[in-house]
């Protein structure tokens, strides 16, 4: 059994003008295991996600990253996240090559290090032949390939997801999904952000559900489903029910008129 947290949350609130985004919040996930933040948009997934990393700094409490504080040491935090937002930012007049040899060098990884890893992940993900076209020309698809290649190159113990099947193949997907359940036995944390339900049910170990800014609940998907009153529905009619979304049914109905 896992005691020791990868990251730690406490009362920590974040405004943006009169907008609260985060609102006292409290969340302890643990190492080694897969944490799906659901929630509409707008309920502070992606606020809190960016305070975690250190990109945000929140207006009080504390959060904590294997120990570490992301406001007061932000280096020694990103020395050890690996991040994938859903619309990945690359250095678009760079090659592929190009870019992943930036991003290990910052790292300051060993060229014998990163090399054999850049062709695996080359390779698994079918861009061979590709990796010396300039990232300005690939897909969408192409370059989250690339964006989660970067994130997993430096070895990140804690892994942050957002979105981030959305522009992937099925192929693709399904090596992503494998390879995430590999990573967390060997004890890396991922935190992963999704609004596909059947992603997060059949790839969390445990789920946060964000609502208004607020962690309305969380626990296993079945724990969601009994909480919900639905043990034999998905995590999706869960979700709809829990964050009281339930009448979209109606609504599909009454446009269909």
């Amino acid at each position: 059994m896992i005691n020791e947290y990868a990251v730690k949350i406490e009362n920590v609130s974040k405004s943006f003008g009169d907008t609260n985004a985060v609102k006292q919040l409290n969340l302890n996930i643990p190492q080694g295991t897969i944490y799906g933040l659901l929630g509409p948009n707008g309920s502070g997934k992606s606020t809190t996600m960016k305070m975690i990393m250190g990109l945000l700094k929140p207006d009080n409490g504390n959060i904590e990253v294997y120990g570490i504080n992301p406001q007061t040491t932000p280096y020694e935090v990103k020395k050890i996240i690996g991040y994938v937002p859903e619309t990945p930012q690359l250095y678009e007049f760079l090659t592929a090559m190009e870019y992943l040899e930036f991003i290990a060098t910052i790292h300051e990884l060993e060229q014998n290090e990163y090399e054999s890893k850049v062709n695996e992940f080359l390779k698994a993900f079918e861009l061979v032949g590709h990796e010396n076209e300039v990232l300005g020309g690939y897909s969408h698809g192409m370059k989250q390939k690339i964006a989660i290649t970067a994130a997993l190159l430096i070895e990140p113990k804690l892994l942050i997801l957002d979105e981030p099947l959305g522009g992937l193949d099925p192929k693709s997907a399904r090596i992503m999904k494998d390879l995430l359940n590999r990573l967390t036995e060997e004890g890396v944390t991922v935190v992963f952000s999704t609004h596909v339900m059947e992603i997060a049910e059949a790839v969390c170990d445990n789920v946060g559900i964000l609502y208004k800014g607020e962690l309305l609940t969380e626990g296993t998907s079945d724990q969601l489903k009994e909480l919900s009153n639905t043990p034999e529905g998905t995590l999706e009619e869960a979700f709809l029910k829990l964050t009281d979304s339930s009448s979209v049914r109606d609504i599909v109905e009454a446009l269909a008129r």
